[in-house]
């Protein structure tokens, strides 16, 4: 009877306002919660809505309200709503980007929508989302679910903008769906407390880089990345199950995927709703379910009575997700080999010893009871920092009120100012989210702090791939010898039978064999949505992706592979190439050519992989590229931009219509006390948030996608909002790189240097805005930065080594002051390296130009190596003379006058860039610098001029 309480109150939250609220707002005689809000509440409710879900949702609505929007002054006689207040939103319709504060003015509505049809649309929508029983009765968390998910999701011409409608005119920085999601998120937490006290709660999962970066094939890559972002779901599902998906607040989970596949399977909802979704489209590899999309931290909303019992549930239910899994992982490699599954065998004894403990799950939480005080003479519960501040206090350093509490914004809200000539509201709890929210965050960081370590007794021969647990086996008494020295272990047997799962010597741990086995274990729970059939290996191998481009050209001139290369293992391919053979059925034989190869190169015979590579190049025009490419990008500052610090947030003014903005100007014209308020900072409320959550979302789960796998040769490996792992062709690297930068901001693909990519559905990038085939997605704007470290290594590298050098280009990228920039890692395959860090922008357009110089038939080969032996006789610190002594040098290495005037054009800027001090790291001298910038452009022109040269003869 209690959760069917909390999932009324829930859904008559979500129906207090109706979505279309800015297409009827003083329209209509009735109000705008007289049409679809009471012709639906009269369905659900026959009786009218229980007196206590009434009062609970009008708690809700007034908290949503005072978290999400800046609060207006009234002038003395004004009654609540005055007359210039009012904005009609269909007669001046604006948007405000919450994260630029730019105003977007868009066509009046008045003469295209009436406020009847609005209505309709509204009512029409929301009836249908409502599930019923076998019975036809109302089933309250059904539909809860369903007008969570599909509301904001409209058929029909005004389908983009029902998504961005606000909440309020007045305010048009976040949506009606937002403020919906907030107060059914309160709502929920207040049914659910005895004594109806939320408390925000923050988990954490881990670890994270040493848990992905422990892989010996990009499988493995991809499966710590992939797993980690499921095991964040199954601790999130923990509270989505209980109080609804809008309880989690960070990150937002709607469209997300994986939690589609929730509201499928297990509450319940038709799967028919979800055949829009890419999910539902695709039964390959490049379905966006296999692409880790959740980061590992989230916040959330729940009530304060439960909150530790809540974290205590999600610690238990992810440790034990894991250790299922695990032992699937084993029970997968004994069915293999055909050993008989026993409880008794050894290996779920390591199994439960090394995941003892796994993952680390640290969690804090904060009652909202520290900002409440007593009621007001109308029953309201009203705001108090008094034992917040106590409570923040060990905190913050300094006198007065600590972190937000001290604000001027808050000063004025909390009473602290008087207008000359006005008033506040009183303002009720839900005001004081940005300070619960501080206090959360610094003690989720101090219990982080506290790390609890543990130790297990490993004692027989170790893991070869981490060099920790013992490797995981049926008899304990194989551990006392070296797994070299034995033919007869688990992992022997099944690299016998199975080579493209385990190779030759590789004996595993529990957690390594769990990101073994995981594709093979993913594919089989979620086999029955997509129709996966036979994938099986699903990501793209380093000696793959390297061979992608000269495949690529080999079907575009239409040429054929050798009969027995087709015979090779059917393996994943970029997405981009993978459709290119779908079209075309007469070139699929290629689709087989990187197993066969591959499988060559591992023969014993002596001299078999270099002969099939001879074979190859025969057919291809040229050798086999033999490089790949590793992009880590990561938003700068997120931190900063999720507390709202000075250089990011904006003056709350920037948030008011245009034409409220005006007025209020006029009204209090000359007080200074709300001079200073309309200048205060916004803080970090859940807006604020759910903005950034829902940009970081539309980048990660559309745009890198087509960026990485459709405009270029590439793999996505982890997109988790502004985090990004992918592999790309070496020659795509710095192109993808510089459109995800760009994406990333919203602005044009040539914003951040290089050239346009070719993208069909990325129809347009500007102003923080996209335009994504039929959708409309509001991005993080141009105030908002990446960095990002780049690696192109041989595809026989170590990926280890590999994945450490790209952790190290991401530092030098984000330690250039400002950041903002891009470092890439050439590593050679006969030894050395080559470094080069600089900033998006002319840096990476003067790298582009430089290559495409070096790769003229009139330029000399060794144009670049003659320049670099050249500078270390060249005077370091003086620029004049080595741009004149550089471009006299450079034009004797051109036979044309076209190249000497490229060469002419070139020069300064190069010179320019190497001696400006803010686009080099710290200890990096210019002569170096431009050593290594000319070497790296080399080396790409290089490869290239082969592919020009072998086609041409």
């Amino acid at each position: 009877m209690q959760d069917e309480k909390l999932w009324q109150t829930k859904l008559a939250a979500r129906l207090h306002d109706p979505p279309e609220k800015a297409l009827v707002l003083l329209r209509t005689r009735e109000g705008h919660e007289g049409g679809t809000v009471a012709t639906l509440l009269q369905e659900i409710f026959p009786q009218g809505v229980p007196e206590e879900i009434a009062r609970l949702t009008k708690q809700a609505d007034h908290w949503a309200a005072a978290a999400d929007r800046a609060a207006f002054p009234n002038r003395e006689g004004d009654e609540r709503y005055p007359a210039w207040q009012q904005v009609v939103f269909v007669n001046d319709p604006v948007l405000i980007h919450p994260l630029t504060g730019e105003a977007h003015r868009l066509q009046p509505f008045s003469d295209d929508v009436s406020a009847a049809e609005a209505q309709a649309l509204g009512t029409e929508q929301q009836r249908e989302l409502l599930q019923r029983d076998a019975e036809g009765k109302i089933d309250f968390r059904r539909s809860a679910l369903a007008l969570w998910r599909f509301t904001p999701e409209l058929a029909g011409d005004l389908a983009e903008v029902w998504k961005l409608l606000p909440a309020d005119s007045r305010v048009p920085d976040h949506t009606i769906h937002d403020h919906l999601d907030l107060t059914a998120a309160f709502a929920g937490a207040f049914a659910a407390d005895p004594n109806g006290e939320p408390a925000l709660l923050a988990v954490s999962i881990g670890p994270v880089q040493d848990f992905i970066a422990a892989a010996r094939s990009t499988s493995d890559l991809w499966a710590g990345s992939h797993l980690l972002a499921r095991l964040s779901w199954e601790a999130m599902r923990v509270i989505c199950k209980a109080l609804g998906p809008e309880a989690i607040l960070f990150p937002r989970l709607r469209g997300v995927p994986q939690v589609d596949v929730w509201l499928v399977r297990e509450c319940g909802l038709p799967v028919e709703h979800f055949n829009g979704c890419e999910w539902r489209k695709r039964s390959t590899d490049a379905n966006p379910l296999f692409a880790a999309a959740l980061p590992n931290r989230f916040t959330a909303l729940v009530p304060a009575s439960q909150a530790s019992k809540i974290a205590a549930r999600i610690e238990s239910t992810v440790r034990a997700y894991a250790l299922e899994k695990t032992k699937a992982a084993f029970r997968h490699l004994l069915q293999v080999t055909g050993i008989e599954d026993r409880d008794e065998l050894y290996g779920y004894r390591q199994i439960e010893r090394q995941l003892d403990g796994f993952p680390e799950v640290h969690w804090a939480a904060v009652p909202w009871s520290l900002a409440s005080s007593a009621k007001d003479e109308k029953g309201r519960v009203l705001a108090s920092d008094e034992k917040l501040a106590e409570a923040m206090r060990p905190f913050f350093t300094g006198e007065g009120k600590p972190g937000w509490l001290g604000s001027r914004a808050w000063q004025l809200l909390s009473g602290g100012l008087e207008l000359e000539q006005g008033w506040f509201y009183r303002p009720n709890p839900g005001a004081l989210y940005p300070a619960l929210h501080e206090l959360l965050e610094r003690a989720l960081a101090a219990v982080k702090a506290t790390r609890r370590f543990g130790q297990t007794e490993e004692k027989g021969w170790r893991c070869a791939l981490t060099g920790e647990g013992e490797w995981i086996t049926t008899d304990a008494n194989q551990l006392q010898t070296s797994y070299r020295q034995q033919s007869d272990t688990l992992w022997a047997k099944v690299s016998a039978k199975r080579r493209s799962l385990v190779k030759a010597g590789e004996h595993l741990s529990a957690l390594p064999m769990l990101k073994r086995l995981w594709p093979t274990l993913y594919i089989e729970e979620v086999r029955d949505l997509i129709k996966a059939g036979g994938i099986e290996r699903f990501v793209v191998s380093t000696h793959t992706l390297a061979l992608a481009s000269a495949i690529e050209r080999a079907i575009e001139a239409g040429k054929q592979p050798e009969p027995d290369m087709t015979q090779g293992e059917r393996v994943a391919l970029p997405r981009r190439l993978d459709e290119k053979l779908r079209r075309s059925q007469a070139v699929d034989g290629w689709r087989r050519v990187p197993g066969w190869l591959e499988a060559q190169m591992e023969r014993d015979e002596e001299g078999a992989g270099e002969a099939a590579r001879q074979r190859l190049a025969r057919i291809l025009g040229a050798k086999p590229d033999t490089y790949y490419g590793l992009l880590l990008m990561d938003g700068d500052e997120m931190g900063a931009w999720l507390s709202a610090g000075a250089d990011k947030t904006l003056p709350l003014k920037t948030s008011f219509h245009p034409t409220l903005k005006q007025r209020l100007d006029t009204r209090f014209d000359g007080d200074s006390n709300f001079v200073a308020y309309a200048n205060e900072l916004r803080a970090p409320n859940p807006a604020w948030h759910m903005a950034i959550s829902e940009a970081l979302n539309q980048f990660a789960l559309h745009l890198v996608p087509e960026i990485v796998e459709r405009a270029y040769l590439g793999r996505l490996i982890y997109a988790g909002g502004d985090d990004v792992l992918a592999m790309l062709a070496a020659s795509d690297l710095l192109p993808a790189a510089a459109a995800l930068r760009a994406a990333y901001s919203g602005q044009e693909l040539t914003a951040a240097g290089g050239t346009a990519a070719d993208t069909v559905r990325l129809q347009r990038l500007d102003n923080g805005w996209a335009q994504f085939g039929s959708k409309v997605l509001r991005l993080m704007g141009e105030r908002a930065t990446a960095s990002a470290g780049l690696v192109i290594a041989h595809h026989q590298a170590p990926l280890g080594a590999v994945l450490r050098e790209l952790r190290a280009a991401e530092r030098r990228a984000k330690q250039l002051p400002g950041k903002n920039a891009w470092s890439l890692t050439v590593l050679k395959r006969g030894g050395g390296a080559l470094f080069v860090t600089a900033r998006w922008g002319e840096p990476l357009n003067l790298f582009d130009a430089l290559r495409r110089l070096l790769t003229r038939e009139d330029v000399s080969r060794r144009a670049a190596y003659h320049l670099v032996d050249w500078l270390d006789d060249v005077p370091p610190d003086q620029p004049e003379m080595v741009k004149s002594l550089l471009a006299y040098q450079m034009q004797r290495q051109c036979d044309s006058t076209q190249a000497q005037q490229q060469v002419a054009e070139l020069v300064p800027r190069l010179v320019g860039l190497a001696f400006d001090d803010t686009q080099r790291p710290h200890k990096v001298e210019p002569l170096a610098w431009l050593a290594d910038f000319m070497l790296a452009a080399e080396f790409l022109a290089r490869e290239e001029r082969h592919v020009r040269l072998r086609e041409e003869a």
